[in-house]
């Protein structure tokens, strides 16, 4: 059979006057459908916005859940008043009178490094008068102390004086003794009581002692005693209390 071409084309224009036809009733138009997944797109986006948005308010409930489990709750400290501790001022006593004129020097030999003869030319100083010999184990032993001491008040009005009485024969020596002063380093005036009569007159009652230490007033009195080594630091307060006492 011989189909006519001319059938054929208007057959295949009337299907697709038809197709076009039912298209536009069903309202599939396919440049209006489109734009349906490109407006989807921005909706993905403004949900992809809103996580981002989101996030960071995790970051920040996640820092202030750390910040609240590390931070340590303020606490009041109790006040704590604390009394200043209390002061005692320790008064040295004053020292005691022991002699109202302090004793003669007695059939003495003279004097070394010095520019008095006599224990009055000294009235108006506190004096610490010394019984010593340069052999004498305990008498050397307290001569630190005393340079110390004649260093620190000797311009505040000390003077001290040694009363050399000696106890052997070579401590008689005159030179001996001087070379003595030099080597002991002793530079205060010495009394020489050869024949130790100041020594007993001063320590009178059968028994006397090397070293012995007096301490005499401005007006002369005997205000400290002490035999021996020792008492460092209560002769040295009782020269300062006499040398503040006003006559």
């Amino acid at each position: 059979m011989r189909i006519d071409s001319r059938l054929v084309l208007l057959a295949v224009l009337a299907a697709g006057v038809i197709a076009l036809g039912w298209t536009w009733l069903v309202g599939e138009d396919p440049q209006e459908a489109a734009p349906a997944t490109t407006a989807a797109s921005p909706a993905s986006t403004t949900a992809a916005d809103e996580e981002q948005d989101v996030a960071p308010v995790a970051e920040e409930q996640d820092t202030a859940a750390v910040t609240a489990a590390t931070t340590v709750p303020a606490t009041t400290v109790p006040t704590t008043t604390t009394a200043a501790p209390t002061t005692t001022t320790t008064t040295f006593p004053t020292p005691e009178v022991l002699g109202e004129v302090h004793p003669r020097l007695v059939d003495i030999d003279g004097w070394l490094q010095s520019q008095v003869e006599t224990l009055e030319e000294l009235r108006g100083k506190v004096v610490v008068v010394e019984f010593w010999t340069f052999g004498c184990y305990n008498c050397k032993n307290r001569i630190p102390y005393t340079q110390e001491m004649y260093a620190k008040y000797r311009d505040q009005g000390l003077e001290i004086v040694g009363i050399h009485s000696p106890e052997f024969k070579y401590e008689e020596d005159v030179d001996n003794i001087k070379k003595a002063l030099i080597d002991l380093g002793v530079t205060w005036p010495v009394v020489l009581d050869t024949r130790r009569r100041t020594f007993w007159e001063w320590q009178a009652g059968g028994t006397a002692y090397w070293p012995r230490t007096y301490v005499l007033d401005r007006e002369g009195r005997v205000r400290f005693d002490h035999i021996g080594e020792g008492k460092y630091r209560e002769l040295e307060q009782t020269v300062a209390f006499l040398l503040s006492e006003e006559m």
